[in-house]
């Protein structure tokens, strides 16, 4: 690629950036922080920061990883952190019991009731619930608005038991197999909420087949999104023969590394010259490092372990095209939207991926990458040969891919669009306690614990 046609590429504008209504003081919830593979939770919360915001984050768990975005380091800090029973916890529990008891026991019964016949939501609404009237009882120390929950499953059901306590306001935002694999719950939490979100037109059809025609407008489609400004195209390629394939995705199931890899295996067998680049971590990496072994391809598959987000755009640049052989699981795991798609194409990559999901409404197939069917090993090697043999094809792919990111996946404007959102959440009438009034209007608050958090 030349440095005029990257400029090209790089230079594509998108739309201005939408002004939030005004700024509120917003909990974000989520299931581990900081978590490597979901830095756009990480960055969406920077956002919101940046359009003026307070935001104050409450995880269920804290993550423990080798590699962290260093943009966490500060959200990590102040982050709201609880083991799952404490002495400010049963505090928190003892307040709640005394002050609201009919509250407190319907509301524990009612989580219990709806999870009941799933191991894994039963077990966590009993397991969680006492550290989410923790997080209730801080929240209207610190006079929260509004709580936004990413993912459907156990931060969402939390985001219900504080709104049921406080009153506070919530929504939450459905993303892939949080929301395909169980949708315990789900018409209940949609019900309760100020409003929903997902992340796709696919995702929206399943949440009103769970939760009927009336739901349909309290669902809402905004994406994920990538900043543009770091997901940039190279300037130019080195004009090496060799096609350099990315993969960027935890090692799990779903993501589908072991068809990449009996794809790459085909692409030798065909001659094709090439180096496969996987980055990331989870439960399956040795699995795939055996794979690898196996075929004897570790001079063309390299595991490079998770890496920081910089890095991961370094790579994306020195590379001919991204891969992500998503496949569904039989425990019914399913994508969403993956955002590393939106990165690599954001970065002037073409795309070869899995006709599944939501990934069609982000892919165009034939103009901003190759689609196959999931599973399908001789296709996805098959789009690589033929990527590998067209270099025009795969610019004019990239190119297309970049305009479409900056059109419809920009993290400024979708972060814009939920902002609004939570502030239309407080007019249409979702009211929260006086005691959070009062606690937002004191200079500091001090917790059961003696821990003192100033007014910001």
């Amino acid at each position: 690629m030349t440095k005029s046609v990257a400029s090209k590429l790089k230079n594509v504008v998108a739309p201005p950036n939408a002004k939030p209504r005004r700024p509120m003081k917003i909990a974000y919830m989520m299931s581990r922080f900081p978590k490597i593979s979901e830095t756009f939770i990480l960055f969406e919360i920077l956002e919101q920061e940046k359009l003026g915001h307070t935001v104050e984050v409450f995880p269920l768990l804290r993550e423990h990883q080798p590699v962290t975005h260093p943009e966490a380091e500060r959200i990590t800090e102040r982050a709201h952190f609880h083991p799952f029973i404490s002495l400010p916890i049963i505090g928190a529990n003892l307040s709640f019991l005394l002050k609201k008891p009919i509250t407190y026991f319907k509301t524990l019964f009612e989580v219990l009731g709806g999870t009941f016949g799933s191991t894994n939501f039963f077990f966590g609404a009993l397991t969680y619930f006492p550290k989410a009237v923790r997080f209730a009882y801080e929240m209207q120390q610190l006079g929260i608005e509004h709580i936004h929950a990413h993912f459907c499953n156990h931060p969402a059901v939390v985001a219900l038991i504080i709104h049921r306590l406080t009153g506070i306001p919530y929504s939450f935002t459905a993303h892939g197999s949080d929301l395909h694999k169980d949708k315990r719950m789900l018409n209940k939490k949609v019900a309760a909420s100020a409003f929903a979100v997902t992340v796709s037109n696919f995702n929206k059809g399943e949440m009103i087949k769970a939760c009927g025609e009336p739901r349909r407008n309290k669902i809402h489609i905004i994406h994920c999104g990538i900043d543009p400004e770091v997901f940039l195209p190279a300037e130019q390629k080195n004009g090496k023969s060799a096609l350099r394939i990315i993969c960027v995705g935890s090692y799990e199931e779903v993501k589908g590394h072991k068809y990449l890899v009996d794809a790459c295996r085909l692409l030798r067998e065909r001659g094709v010259d090439f180096v496969c680049d996987l980055i990331g971590d989870g439960p399956v990496r040795e699995r795939v490092a055996k794979q690898i072994a196996d075929l004897n391809l570790q001079d063309k598959v390299i595991i490079h372990g998770s890496r920081k987000r910089q890095e991961v755009a370094d790579m994306m640049r020195a590379a001919d095209v991204k891969v992500l052989a998503s496949v569904p699981t039989a425990e019914g795991k399913r994508e969403g939207v993956p955002v590393v798609i939106m990165e690599a194409m954001a970065t002037g990559l073409p795309v070869i991926s899995s006709r599944l999901s939501g990934i069609p409404e982000l892919v165009d197939d034939g103009r901003t990458g190759i689609l196959v069917q999931p599973g399908d090993t001789n296709a996805l090697a098959d789009a690589l040969q033929k990527l590998h043999e067209n270099p025009t094809l795969r610019f004019n792919m990239g190119r297309a891919g970049r305009e479409k990111v900056l059109r419809e996946f920009s993290m400024k404007i979708n972060v814009a669009e939920l902002a609004n959102l939570f502030v239309l959440g407080q007019k249409r009438g979702q009211v929260f306690t006086n005691s959070a009034n009062g606690a937002a209007k004191n200079k500091q608050t001090k917790l059961p614990d003696g821990k003192i958090i100033p007014k910001k």
